[in-house]
């Protein structure tokens, strides 16, 4: 049998921690609730004929256009 995985996971952190990194923990919300699906789509429907909805999604567009990166 392989090495336990509560051992991979103390060897995985300590590198990390070696490497100058430190764990963090968020919440967010869960993407699979009926409620999150729910409110999703009535935001999204405030928005439909949004006057400033194109432009908000151009600039997002632009702003996330990574090509020619390093």
């Amino acid at each position: 049998m392989g090495i336990p995985i509560r051992d991979r996971v103390r060897k995985h952190r300590k590198m990390m921690a070696q490497s100058g990194m430190r764990p963090i923990q968020i919440w967010v919300p869960d993407t699979k609730k009926p409620e999150f699906v729910r409110e999703c789509r009535r935001q999204s429907r405030l928005l439909r004929n949004d006057a400033q909805e194109r432009e908000v999604l151009d600039f997002i567009a632009a702003a996330s256009d990574t090509e020619g990166w390093e």
